[in-house]
């Protein structure tokens, strides 16, 4: 200890000095505290009693149970595939669709006249302010008439005119809002996937009208993004080639065809490749994206492809232009959308002219989800998922037939 802490210590503990203590004599001498001074010694170790450690609980650690997996029965039964809905079936699914929605139009003229003061109290949004939809010529054009209100654009509030040369589209519009129970289904986009694909095909037009001397933002924003799929179209990523040294590598696997995945892909690949080669972009050489190296990373197509296909997206209607974007989001490849464009619209009738078409709904929707189809029946469907696609990639193909489609006159 340090000679001057000793003395502070020693004195601190001491009696009273002399001068003071016959004056305190009588009194009851006072507990005396002890004050250590603490010291900071460099070096100092500390003892023991301050690096005991305390448990925060008393209980002792009890190791856990582990429960065996106890297996009643034999296993489960692998997945199969679920059968595929037959023609004979779709259609008479269809007709009794067709078939409810003429009895509720009818029970709904029944007793238009005849509603309840309380569904006239009842907001805006939750009632159908129209009866009957109609289609009327007027000025050049056909119009969507809700009662006596003409139908509008939802932005720019404008009336949404329809060409003479597109009767099954207007048709088809006419009946998509008769369908329609209320004001408030009319502003959800999923339940009118028509009107919003017409619209944007409308807005494309006025866009076209205020920029005639080159393209404007919405084109040039379409364009960019169809362009992104070129690199990755699903139609040009394939499987890896069969493997013949390992029958148990997944691209070994065939079907009952003795066909494998790589097989399909290719075969789907080169009818629409070539048919667009042939009659839409002449001379223009297409290659698959993904190597048979086994590189994830897409390569790119050779130099002159890109600027062809740009150039051709750039040229195309604001109806077509629409439709190759509805299309290419839906089946992911910007190719199937091309033909499906080029075979069913009124502006290109020359590219099937004297022939049958071969390329419609069905023909595209197999074309783009061929790996989805083999995996499908190899291990089954998942329910309320892989039919709610199939059917929703049939509806959008099928809505941009009847957008680009036409008379021709």
């Amino acid at each position: 200890m340090h000679p001057l802490s000793r003395q502070l210590l020693s004195s601190s503990c001491s009696h009273p000095p002399p001068l003071f203590s016959d004056r305190f004599a009588n009194m009851v001498p006072a507990m005396r505290l002890c004050l250590t001074l603490p010291l900071r010694a460099a070096g100092r170790r500390r003892t023991a009693a301050f690096t005991s450690t305390r448990a925060i609980h008393n209980n002792p650690p009890k190791p856990a149970k582990v429960v065996p997996v106890y297996g009643t029965g034999p296993p489960p039964e692998p997945p199969t595939p679920a059968a595929e809905y037959a023609v004979e079936e779709r259609l008479a699914r269809r007709k009794r669709q067709a078939e409810m929605l003429r009895q509720a139009k009818d029970i709904r003229k029944k007793n238009g006249n005849n509603s309840k003061p309380a569904d006239l109290n009842a907001p805006v949004l939750k009632r159908r302010f129209w009866k009957d939809v109609s289609i009327k010529e007027v000025i050049g054009a056909y119009q969507i008439h809700l009662d006596s209100r003409p139908l509008r654009h939802p932005t720019t509030k404008s009336i949404i005119r329809i060409p003479l040369s597109k009767p099954q589209l207007a048709h088809a519009l006419a009946v998509e809002w008769d369908q329609l129970l209320s004001a408030q289904e009319a502003t959800k986009q999923h339940l009118i996937p028509l009107t919003s694909l017409v619209c944007r095909a409308v807005d494309i037009g006025a866009e076209d009208a205020a920029h005639p001397g080159g393209p404007g933002p919405i084109r040039e924003s379409i364009v960019t993004g169809m362009m992104r799929y070129l690199d990755t179209d699903s139609l040009l990523c394939w499987a890896p080639p069969a493997d013949s040294t390992d029958p148990h590598a997944p691209s070994s696997y065939l079907n009952d065809e003795g066909k494998s995945l790589r097989d399909l892909q290719e075969e789907a690949a080169g009818g629409v490749v070539g048919w667009l080669t042939s009659k839409v972009w002449p001379g223009v050489n297409i290659v698959p994206v993904l190597e048979d190296s086994g590189s994830i990373l897409p390569r790119k197509q050779e130099p002159g492809v890109r600027e062809v296909v740009q150039g051709w997206v750039f040229g195309l209607s604001c109806w077509e232009l629409a439709g190759i974007e509805r299309a290419t989001l839906g089946g992911k490849s910007l190719l199937t959308a091309a033909r499906l464009v080029c075979e069913w619209s009124e502006e290109r009738q020359d590219l099937t002219q004297g022939e049958e078409r071969k390329f419609g709904v069905e023909e595209a929707a197999r074309v783009v989800s061929v790996e989805v189809e083999w995996q499908t029946r190899r291990w089954g469907e998942v329910e309320d998922t892989h039919d709610v696609e199939k059917e929703d990639l049939r509806r959008q193909l099928g809505s941009v037939i009847l957008l680009v489609g036409g008379t021709g006159r």
